[in-house]
């Protein structure tokens, strides 16, 4: 017996959920409202619900707004497929797919975008609610929201569907919020898969969110949250995971896939750890600093820089060039220790050429310490560049797995900047791949063959 608490979207008695899946949980949504009507009674009063999406496809052309706290939105599959390979067909060879479409429990997203438009107004689902207690335990979970297409951004792309702009939002709350969860979900084709303002207690756990203009953005300020065991990738525009003014934010075991702008990004963030994941990216800029993000901890991660190997993406950057550096740090006593570091990329690639590409960079600030970094720089022969795929998926893992045509690549392994000062830097390169002033930083650098090592 399910229950008065637990909806069925396709047994509900307004609207038609195949045609506008908003209108429906919306309707829902009063009906829970209208029941739990009390805050207290026998010490309960306000359970909540369950609303559930039963495989299928669901349009949803009117944004769903969530206001009530205890609400848990499920489906029965988050229904990930590429669109960026389908989109980037010959039409005609459409008909040969086995599938077309994303699947699962997948919610259309059909909201109309206009110019001008507030960034909220393209979100399909709306999370609001002022004053006490915050609104908690919203969760979503197992279906897939796909954004369907992405437009031309007026920036002259050759294919609109590779710009990864189209206004629209899978789950965008707006006000300050706790112990929210978003599991097994499925985000595609979006410009933002999750935006959440103000959160405290989130847990971003288990979701394919890729192919999005951006992944997960944690704005205005928050704590205590993770983001942990996702497979993501963000475009070449936009941010993989993003945080301002956050503390206590754990991020680990994701596999972060190209082509986002970043890997991570953060802005003022404090006291959080970055440990256990797998980032791979085209560009530098991998990991950002900004903002005077203070005692943070990056530790036991790989990162990968290699080129952009799928011919329909070719061409396309996110405008940095190789003295960003592929970690680029401004704040104070930070710990990067035993990463393992990895950049493979075509000697004409190099941004500016005939400058050495810098691995980690410290921009601003002191008490930062880098240690025990495991730095591999390479640069990848002609004829390993020649090789060809015949298809997305086989030009990247060619890529991944390509070893054994690589010549050394003189890098600086960690540059510190004269603003930057009273840092420690050991075993992260040898004294020829480390700049820094001595006088006010220490150094211990990765003895080279031949050469005499101090005992002590």
């Amino acid at each position: 017996m399910a229950g008065k608490n637990y909806y069925d979207v396709t047994e509900w008695n307004v609207g038609n959920p195949y045609e506008d899946i908003g209108e429906v949980i919306n309707s829902i949504i009063e009906d829970i409202k209208s029941r739990q009507n009390s805050a207290d009674i026998d010490e309960g009063g306000k359970p909540g619900a369950v609303i559930y999406i039963p495989s299928g496809d669901y349009h949803l052309r009117t944004q769903v707004l969530i206001d009530i706290s205890y609400l848990k939105i499920q489906g029965s599959g988050h229904g990930f497929v590429s669109s960026s390979i389908r989109y980037n067909l010959l039409q005609e060879e459409w008909a040969n797919l086995h599938e077309v479409w994303p699947g699962g429990s997948r919610i259309l997203a059909d909201l109309p975008i206009k110019e001008g438009m507030q960034e909220s107004e393209g979100a399909a689902f709306y999370i609001e609610r002022e004053g006490n207690p915050r609104i908690s335990s919203v969760e979503f979970e197992n279906f897939c929201i796909d954004g369907l297409h992405f437009i031309d951004d007026g920036l002259g792309t050759d294919n609109p569907e590779n710009t990864y702009s189209n206004g629209k939002t899978g789950i965008y709350s707006a006000s300050a919020n706790d112990a929210f969860r978003i599991s097994g979900m499925g985000f595609v084709y979006l410009e933002h898969g999750i935006t959440m303002y103000h959160a405290d207690a989130l847990s971003i756990h288990d979701n394919f969110i890729a192919e999005c203009g951006n992944c997960i953005e944690l704005r205005g300020w928050g704590q205590a949250s993770k983001i942990t065991d996702n497979l993501m990738g963000a475009g070449y525009k936009g941010y993989s995971i993003f945080a301002q003014n956050f503390g206590g934010l754990l991020i680990s075991a994701n596999n972060i896939f190209p082509r986002g702008s970043s890997s991570v990004h953060f802005e003022h963030v404090a006291r959080s750890v970055i440990t256990g994941n797998r980032f791979h990216s085209f560009y530098p800029g991998m990991l950002v600093f900004e903002k005077n993000c203070s005692e943070n901890m990056v530790s036991s991660n790989h990162f990968l820089r290699d080129n952009e190997p799928w011919a329909p993406l070719l061409g396309y950057d996110n405008g940095l060039d190789d003295l960003y550096g592929l970690l680029h740090i401004q704040g104070s006593f930070n710990t990067i220790t035993a990463n393992h570091i990895s950049e493979v990329i075509a000697a004409d690639s190099i941004k500016p050429q005939g400058r050495k590409p810098i691995i980690i960079r410290i921009v601003s600030g002191s008490g930062n310490y880098v240690s025990g970094n495991h730095i591999i720089a390479m640069t990848e022969t002609p004829d390993a560049l020649q090789e060809e795929a015949d298809s997305c998926f086989s030009a990247q893992v060619n890529a991944l797995t390509r070893t054994g045509k690589q010549n050394i690549l003189d890098v600086i392994t960690v540059q510190i900047e004269a603003e930057a000062v009273q840092n420690t830097v050991l075993d992260t390169g040898n004294t020829h791949q480390v700049v820094l002033d001595r006088m006010v930083n220490a150094f211990r650098a990765v003895p080279m063959l031949g050469e005499a090592v101090w005992a002590g």
